[in-house]
């Protein structure tokens, strides 16, 4: 008997009273059968319409688990032949430590487990839980087992030409940006981009125009760099471009976060996009714009990025694969004016030298067979479902002890009111019990001027674990 009918055989059947959905039940128990050995790669998977008479199910809940299974890479379907464990799972894989070998097939449906090193509510790490880890192994291997001389040698200065083809058309489709591969550099993640804007155009005592409340490793680098930043108001519609001109007319630079004003969430209205890019075109300064979690907005379309509105070619975009993939990558792009790509690029391979290639093949891959817009389409609506579940979860816990902010888009939740005034030392008290939200009043320049409350990301506390983490955090603060 082949492994897939022991499979079918064996005893399962889904649990009537299990909270999880049909298809997912499906899918994890096959998930979990091609973790363990059980299923191998190239086995044959029962037909839909087969498996759905073996457990009384109607075919379209089946064909929702097969689906889930080859968007994360752990089957591929082969047309009339059938659907197939892919071929290019390692055991590796299957060894994956979110799998204990000899568990039962009841310890196996259960949950996974989050990694210990992330902590309910920590800001910046995208749902590690729902990543394809699948796709990802099997598109590193066939890398690997690709591996050319060309790319053992990896004489790419500015990055990867198939990545920075990929990134164009994703520009350009998502964020409405027109560009040319030449103008893509690739970075050592976001810092590692704003490291060469500084190097390459900022000189020491340049006037920065910073956002406040704003990103405070950005302020601080742009600062270790020789730049006097010289913080500047948002308020409803975004950064103050009338007042920010008022402070500093002779200002160089403008450090912008157009689509989510980090931390606050708001988006920059149009008539503030077009006075700032005609105010910079004017002044000859430059607008650093981060578009970092631009792709992450719930009930309408991602607003287009300022770069896209770029006629003077002011703009300096960085965009980032650490919130859209993983934190681990340490892999961003910086788009720069046609005219400035030979300066540019020869900062580029003379200070910092080139990126490490067989991971921007992997994403070059990842990008152009399709799986990156289909990632990022997933964790849009992952991401709303997750925003609800906490928000509801808090406003039922707390009560009228704090009051959400819910802005169009992006991958936290902020939280104000009179019992958070000392957000710092709240802060620390959840901490102390493995919690980790975030404190709004560092990412203030000026202490006296500083708002208090928490930053609470929902992105890896699932809709099952909301009212838990909700309660958690509530009895840590004393509340």
């Amino acid at each position: 008997m082949s492994r897939t009918r022991k499979l079918q055989a064996g005893g399962w059947h889904p649990d009537p009273r299990s909270p999880k959905p049909l298809y997912r039940q499906v899918y994890e128990r096959f998930r979990d059968a091609i973790h363990d050995g059980t299923l191998r790669p190239g086995e044959r998977l029962p037909s839909t319409r087969s498996l759905a008479s073996q457990l009384g199910a109607a075919r379209g809940t089946i064909d929702l688990a097969y689906n889930q299974l080859t968007s994360e890479g752990y089957v591929v379907g082969r047309g009339a032949a059938g659907t197939f464990v892919a071929p290019g799972l390692t055991a590796a894989l299957r060894r994956s430590p979110n799998r204990s070998h000899g568990a039962s097939s009841s310890a196996l449906a259960q949950p996974r487990a989050q990694s210990a090193t992330i902590s309910p509510f920590q800001m910046g790490v995208p749902a590690l839980d729902v990543f394809p880890r699948a796709l990802w192994c099997r598109l590193s291997a066939r890398r690997a087992r690709m591996l050319t001389m060309e790319t053992m040698i990896g004489d790419y200065p500015v990055g990867y030409a198939p990545l920075r083809d990929a990134i164009v058309s994703y520009l350009a489709v998502s964020r409405g940006i027109r560009c040319h591969a030449e103008q893509v550099i690739i970075t050592n993640g976001f810092l590692g981009a704003l490291g060469l804007v500084t190097r390459t155009f900022l000189q020491p005592g340049d006037e920065v125009l910073f956002e406040e409340p704003g990103y405070f490793f950005a302020r601080d680098a742009l600062a270790t760099a020789g730049g006097r930043v010289i913080p500047t108001p948002v308020d409803s519609e975004g950064l103050d471009v009338a007042a920010a001109a008022n402070r500093a007319p002779r200002a160089r630079f403008v450090y912008v976060t157009p689509a989510h004003q980090a931390p606050l969430g708001i988006s920059l209205t149009l008539p503030r996009r077009l006075a700032l890019l005609s105010w910079a075109a004017r002044s000859k300064a430059w607008i650093i714009e981060d578009d970092y979690d631009s792709e992450f907005r719930y009930g309408s379309r991602p607003l287009p990025a300022l770069k896209s509105l770029d006629e003077a070619g002011r703009v300096l975009y960085v965009g980032t694969f650490s919130k859209v993939l993983l934190p681990g990558l340490r892999l961003g792009y910086l788009v720069v004016p046609e005219a400035e790509v030979d300066r540019v690029s020869r900062v580029r391979q003379l200070l910092y030298g080139g990126q490490p290639v067989l991971m921007q093949t992997v994403v070059a891959d990842f990008m152009s067979e399709g799986h990156f817009g289909r990632h990022i389409k997933r964790m849009r609506t992952l991401y709303e479902e997750r925003r609800a579940s906490l928000a509801n979860a808090l406003a039922n816990v707390f009560a009228d002890r704090l009051t959400l902010q819910l802005q169009a888009g992006g991958m936290h939740l902020i939280a104000r009111g009179p019992n958070l005034k000392n957000d710092r030392d709240l802060v620390a008290r959840a901490k102390a019990h493995g919690l980790a939200p975030a404190a709004l009043s560092p990412w203030y320049a000026n202490p006296e001027r500083s708002e208090s409350g928490l930053l609470l990301s929902f992105t890896n506390i699932t809709s099952a674990n909301a009212l838990k983490a909700a309660t958690r955090l509530r009895r840590a603060m004393g509340f």
